[in-house]
């Protein structure tokens, strides 16, 4: 049960590997992607133990590519036997934009009946690769059965970030409600007057010292009440293969501050123990929005 008086922390991870980045597509081709180790399910595990030692239980979300889910099946598994949520991020980590409407339905109904096969539960959520999405591909989402979407991104500094028409949709808290089936969860920023600063998580979390990020996220939660995550299990492997032909900017984006991300997480978990670390679907249940 979530507490209305609480504020609502949703920590979320897109579960796909080292090697399959969109910043090093240029280097690894889709094609030779099952001849590279597969690290994936040892730094999920660390995340999932991160959670599990603490005596609150946060709950989380993970947003897991079918390709992994096809390598790693019992990981799928480990993950909604310790109570949380399975969501799809897609099956190949193909950019949403550059599939037809007929291949994105495909991928999105596959990725999420595989996931529904292995768990034995309905799949609700959904998160394009690096945030692209649009008005199009949200609608292509909610044909294919889905529930929510948490894809968009509003730090407009990004090139391949998306952008939807939220103009219309009944806003509560973080959470927009598109029409009577369907929700959005957006990535939550910090808004500075009229700019936009990168806050949700990922690499901006690795980069900003923890007590700037902190007080950011104090700053949004006072404002939404709520406040949306993200990381990648890659980013608490340190000891990850390096792709040293990508360029200095890709390698900084990726690599910077590995080393960090756990005890930066565990951090983040002490410092709002008194929030509610709730799933995107619950969190969705628990707000009622007219």
């Amino acid at each position: 049960m979530v507490s209305a008086e609480k504020n609502s922390i949703l920590l979320t991870f897109d579960v796909e590997d080292w090697f399959q980045v969109e910043n090093f597509k240029e280097y690894i081709k889709f094609s030779t992607w099952n001849y590279f180790e597969l690290r994936v399910e040892k730094s999920t595990f660390k995340i999932l133990d991160l959670l599990d030692s603490f005596s609150f239980k946060p709950k989380a979300t993970f947003f897991v590519l079918g390709w992994i889910a096809q390598k790693l099946p019992g990981l799928v598994r480990e993950i909604h036997e310790r109570g949380h949520e399975v969501a799809s991020h897609g099956f190949d980590h193909h950019l949403c934009q550059n599939l037809s409407h007929k291949d994105l339905i495909k991928d999105l109904r596959t990725s999420k009946m595989f996931l529904e096969d292995l768990t034995g539960y309905e799949i609700y959520g959904f998160r394009a690769p690096s945030f692209a999405v649009n008005d199009s591909i949200i609608n292509t989402v909610q044909e294919a059965g889905y529930t929510y979407d948490s894809s968009y991104n509003s730090f407009s500094g990004h090139g391949r970030y998306g952008t939807i028409d939220l103009t219309k949709a009944q806003k509560k808290d973080a959470c927009y409600k598109i029409n009577d089936n369907f929700f959005e969860l957006p990535i939550s920023n910090f808004k500075l007057q009229n700019r936009v600063i990168p806050l949700g998580g990922g690499g901006y979390f690795r980069l900003f010292p923890f007590y700037l990020f902190k007080l950011c996220m104090k700053s949004v939660l006072k404002k939404e009440n709520a406040f949306v995550f993200y990381a990648h299990p890659w980013e608490f492997d340190p000891s990850q293969p390096r792709v040293e032909q990508a360029s200095k900017g890709f390698r900084f984006r990726h690599y910077i501050n590995l080393h960090k991300t756990e005890n930066k997480l565990r951090a983040l978990l002490d410092s709002f123990s008194n929030c509610n670390f709730v799933t995107c679907m619950d969190y969705i249940n628990s707000i009622n929005i007219k």
